[in-house]
Formats: C-alpha cells, sequence, structure tokens
C-alpha cells in the first residue's frame, strides 16, 4: 500500500514536471514570477546592504585614519598604505561573498538568488526562465541596488562612498575585459551548480560564495570588481555617473554572453560522460531528455532497482 501510494505521488510529480512553455504560455506562470520578482527584490536589497555597508565601513576607517594622521602631523609608509589597500580587498571581498551566501541561502529554493541581472540574462538564454521572469527580475534587481544604497546613505555617518571605478592604471578596455571574464567565471559557476542538477546542488549558494570571493579578490584592484551591472548602477546613482560607466555594462553582458556559450558547449559535448557518475543523483540527459530513476528500496537493504521516466530536460530547467 505504501508503495503504490509512493508511485502514485511520483506519477503526479512527472505529470507536473512535463508541462511545457508552449502549453503554458507567455504569462502562464505571471504569479509565479511575480513572487520571485518580489523575492529577487528583497533579496537584491540585502545583499547590497550587507556588501555595499561592509565597503562603506572601510572607507569610513580609512577616512579616520588619514584625518588622525592630520591631526598628528603624521604620514604613513608606501608599504602601509598597500598593505591597508590589500587588507580593504580582502576585506570587501569576504563580505561580498559572505553576503551572497547569506542572503542567497534564505531566497535560492524560490527566487534563484540571482541578484545580478547578467546572470538573469544567462538563465533566459539557456531556457532556465521565461521571458517575463527575466524582465521582471532583472528590474527588480536594479530597484534592489537603488533601495539599498538608499537606506545606507541613511544609516552612514559619512557620504556614500561605494561606487566601483578604474583603478591602478587600468585602462577602459581592460576594465572591460576584466569585468567580462570575471563575471563570465562568477555566472559559469551558477549554471553548473544551479541549473545543472547534481548532489552538490543544494549547497549552491556556498559555491556562487566563494567563486564570487576570489572573483572579486582579483578584480576589485582593477575596476572595483562589480560583475554586475547592478551593483555599478545603484552607487552610481547616489555618487555620479562617471564617463566609463558604460564598461560596467558592457563587461557583465559578453561575461553572460561567454558563459553561455562555454556552458551550450559542454552541454553538446555531453560533458556527463567523460567522468560518468560524478557526483551523479541518478538523473541522465539523452537527446534533451531527463531520465529520472524511480527508487525503490526493499527491506532492510540499500540497492537500488531503478525504472526510468522521460521527461522533458526544459521542463526540469523552466523549475530552476
Amino acid at each position: 500500500m505504501f508503495r503504490k501510494t509512493r508511485n502514485y505521488l511520483r506519477s503526479i510529480e512527472l505529470t507536473y514536471m512535463e508541462k511545457t512553455e508552449e502549453q503554458k504560455g507567455l504569462f502562464g506562470d505571471i504569479n509565479k514570477d511575480l513572487i520571485a520578482t518580489a523575492g529577487e527584490f528583497i533579496g537584491t536589497i540585502m545583499f547590497f546592504i550587507f556588501s555595499l555597508g561592509s565597503i562603506q565601513t572601510v572607507k569610513a576607517f580609512q577616512k579616520m585614519a588619514d584625518n588622525n594622521g592630520e591631526h598628528e602631523s603624521t604620514t604613513s609608509s608606501p608599504s602601509a598604505d598597500a598593505a591597508l589597500a590589500l587588507i580593504s580587498y580582502f576585506y570587501s571581498a569576504a563580505a561580498f561573498a559572505v553576503s551572497l551566501f547569506a542572503t542567497s541561502t534564505i531566497f535560492y529554493r524560490f527566487t534563484g538568488s540571482i541578484f545580478n541581472p547578467s546572470v538573469s540574462l544567462a538563465l533566459y538564454l539557456i531556457g532556465a526562465i521565461r521571458p517575463v521572469r527575466f524582465i521582471l527580475v532583472s528590474a527588480a534587481q536594479m530597484a534592489g541596488s537603488l533601495v539599498a544604497c538608499a537606506i545606507l546613505t541613511g544609516l552612514s555617518p559619512i557620504d556614500l562612498d561605494v561606487n566601483v571605478q578604474l583603478q591602478n592604471g587600468t585602462s577602459r578596455t581592460k576594465g572591460v575585459f576584466i569585468e567580462a571574464f570575471s563575471t563570465a567565471g562568477l555566472i559559469l559557476s551558477v549554471l553548473m551548480l544551479a541549473a545543472e542538477k547534481h548532489l552538490f546542488t543544494p549547497f549552491a549558494p556556498m559555491g556562487f560564495a566563494f567563486t564570487l570571493f576570489v572573483i572579486v579578490l582579483y578584480s576589485a584592484p582593477f575596476t572595483g570588481g562589480a560583475v554586475n551591472t547592478a551593483r555599478a548602477f545603484g552607487p552610481s546613482c547616489f555618487q555620479g555617473f562617471s564617463d566609463y560607466h558604460w564598461i560596467y555594462w558592457l563587461g557583465p553582458t559578453l561575461g553572460s554572453l561567454l558563459a553561455t556559450g562555454a556552458y551550450v558547449f559542454l552541454k553538446a559535448v555531453h560533458y556527463w560522460k567523460i567522468t560518468p557518475g560524478q557526483d551523479s543523483t541518478g538523473e541522465t540527459v539523452e537527446n534533451d531528455t531527463i531520465q529520472v530513476s524511480n527508487r525503490k528500496l526493499g527491506e532492510g537493504d540499500s540497492r537500488r532497482e531503478s525504472t526510468c521516466s522521460n521527461i522533458p530536460a526544459r521542463g526540469i530547467q523552466n523549475m530552476v
């Protein structure tokens, strides 16, 4: 009786997953899209409050140190300044990583914890989200960045100073490609850890966080480490737009296209066949079809007998 009930529930789940985009229509999931949009809006606010707030803290301490030096008629050595800069970069990178991990852990189950229009673009291009959700969540992410900066402006004892900028002699051309390759690395981690289903998928926010940490640690000294158009747009609305602000739109967009191309290539060559069974959930993809195993466990026996039901791969992706 228990086994029949379990199989019945499984058949209901498969029936739900078999609904395709054509059957639903463009606005077929509008209620879910609006819920995801609200989640992305709130999550983006939280993400930027924690991460940009940490950068604001660094700036505040730097200004206090400068003021103390002026009052005491002393100046720090170049080596001390360099050490302080490195610590600041490390602190900022850690703040972004921990902030992403904390907020994405909360919102991952129902929004995907995107918080980045470039990631939204990649998910749309691979078919993981539909056009309506792509537009709505991207707008929510940009608005969330604005709200977060407004909150920080009201709470901080100093003027907002969290904008990104080219540093250390970095040219605009180099800036574009640093942002592009950095964003591609972050997006590829999202696609391989979240869009692709495997045993590490429930822990994907941890992977996002570590990836963002090392990316910001690398790119912050040169471009400020935006890797996110919303991260550059919000602060610029309060601090002013530089004449090279466009690189924080073009770079991440190119990175999104690059990561999407790499992902499509990996899917085309059936990357999961290179090391069969590596971190597998028992699901395989053949000819754009995911075979889901209905595992039956005998009493006191851990051996698995599997029968497979075929469902469209796109149906799985649309549940991300």
